[in-house]
């Protein structure tokens, strides 16, 4: 029998061989393609010394086409927790140096405990993902293994953030749990996602794409809309996601932390008080806006490559986050169209899962008009803006600074849709349409027309018919605007707002 020293001995060979992971000649493969190892991965994510791996020693038990015969240091797969900015933060890291980091049934056993145990202490959930798909050889063991993780990434929306890094292959069913989570990261030439590769794509369909084409980061960042971060590289993606979850709660029932961050909340910047062009039909950056009245400029865009139209981001004032929606002029006019709306909407939820106070500025000329819009579903995914807004009960705050006309006004938080401050700077025109093509209507047959319309304009292409009636509480200088809503967001801190009991609403989807 082995004597004590003997069986300690054994342990640390088992857990030297699990740590090499598939070996030397497969991990200077994994760097020659431009990639990290999933361990060194973990150790980049991860305060210095604080991870803490879990089932470091499971095998698989599949005897099926030999696989018993192969030796697969932990399965492929690397999970434990550790902390993120000295916060508890759990992950797991796919390790495509074993097996090509394919998924089977006790690979994704790790998956789902890791998951299950952030789930139960309310820690966000990473997942580096990095991987060839299902193990073909465990069929469909492998399959159940993906569903078991679907129905975790589902039960833990909105409890947890659960965040996913593609930083390699994701195809077949692997792509639908990062698509269930509330945040993709994608690295540039090195990760791909689609359904169905290019070879099956050609031998459908005929036609020949590339795999980076096809799904690649900035495919999903700027066309498909499904990742909403791009990286440089890994080492870059995974900077990001630490400064992610810095903006970030643990959980549902937790604020986000809050950072000291230097900038007065009182101060004021007279460089907005000139920054609209005196023609309501000129474009300015949005962005201008947003770095003067958040904390030191600093924000972080969500989704900044896709829907251009409109901005979605995380900033903080006063050291506490927020979340930004913003209509950008300097792209289609401000205009919304379904994709936008797409964007907001999931956005908007995210916020109001996690408590983060949302913040709307608007300059919205309307719903993009036209014959693709209509085909592709504008009528249902603006709704899916109406729709978040209603639902959310964080504090909500809307602020005006030039054109908010019609239902896109409506769809950009105004009073109806729960907003609990208003606020209009004077270049505000809120009204049914463009107050010019109204008069056109209202004045068609008026000898007098030019005067008449001159005159509606005036008086109707202001931000005070909607002051007289309340549904602006007050209209601010601009150089106001940062006190104006940090004042607001304190005054709202302990909103408490309950709907009605029901199992959940129906958005249209």
């Amino acid at each position: 029998m082995a004597t004590v020293e003997e069986r300690i001995e054994l342990l640390h060979k088992n857990l030297a061989h699990v740590e090499a992971m598939g070996g030397e000649k497969r991990v200077e493969k994994q760097h020659a393609k431009g990639k990290l190892t999933a361990r060194e991965r973990l150790a980049l994510l991860f305060d210095e010394g604080t991870f803490v791996e879990v089932n470091a020693l499971v095998k698989s038990r599949c005897h099926n086409f030999g696989q018993e015969k192969k030796d697969l240091p932990g399965e492929g797969v690397v999970t434990g927790y550790g902390t993120v900015d000295g916060r508890l933060v759990f992950a797991f890291a796919q390790d495509f140096t074993v097996e090509g980091g394919s998924l089977g049934e006790m690979h994704a056993a790790k998956i789902v405990h890791v998951n299950e145990l952030a789930l139960k202490v309310g820690a966000p959930c990473v997942g580096l993902n990095d991987s060839g798909g299902a193990r073909i050889q465990e069929a469909v063991d492998a399959l159940s293994g993906y569903g078991k993780i679907f129905w975790c990434n589902t039960i833990a929306s909105g409890v947890i953030p659960q965040i996913s890094a593609i930083m390699g292959p994701s195809a077949g069913g692997a792509v639908y749990s990062p698509a269930l989570t509330d945040f993709i990261y994608m690295v540039k030439k090195t990760s791909q996602m689609f359904l169905t590769g290019p070879a099956v794509v050609e031998s459908v369909t005929g036609e020949k794409i590339t795999a980076e084409a096809l799904g690649g980061a900035m495919t999903h960042n700027r066309t498909s809309g499904v990742a909403q971060f791009a990286a440089e590289n890994d080492e870059d993606c995974i900077k990001q996601i630490r400064y992610l979850l810095s903006f970030l709660p643990s959980n549902n029932m937790e604020d986000a932390p809050i950072v000291e961050t230097g900038d007065d909340p009182t101060r004021t910047d007279p460089a907005l008080d000139t920054l609209m062009p005196e023609s309501s039909n000129a474009p300015y950056n949005m962005y201008d806006v947003i770095k003067s009245i958040v904390d030191n400029g600093e924000y972080y865009d969500v989704a900044k490559e896709f829907a251009k139209n409109i901005i979605t981001c995380f900033a903080r004032m006063d050291g506490q986050t927020v979340g930004i929606i913003a209509n950008q002029p300097a792209f289609m006019a401000g205009c919304l169209d379904y994709n936008a709306s797409d964007k907001a909407a999931r956005f908007i939820r995210f916020c109001d899962c996690f408590n983060i106070p949302v913040l709307n500025i608007v300059d919205v000329p309307g719903f993009l008009p036209g014959k693709q819009q209509e085909y592709a579903g504008v009528i249902r995914h603006g709704a899916k803006m109406l729709f978040a807004y209603c639902e959310a009960t964080v504090p909500k705050i809307t602020m005006i600074l030039r054109k908010a006309y019609g239902g896109s006004y409506i769809a950009m938080c105004s009073r109806e849709q729960g907003a609990d401050q208003v606020f209009a700077w004077p270049t505000a025109e809120i009204a049914v349409m463009g107050p010019a093509g109204a008069a056109n209507i209202i004045f068609k047959k008026d000898p007098n027309k030019e005067q008449r319309t001159k005159e509606y304009v005036e008086e109707f292409a202001t931000p005070y018919k909607a002051a007289e009636r309340g549904y602006v509480d007050a209209v601010i200088d601009p150089r106001n605007t940062r006190p104006t809503i940090i004042n607001a967001l304190k005054m709202l801190a302990s909103k408490h707002e309950v709907h009605p009991a029901k199992k959940h609403g129906n958005i249209p989807l």
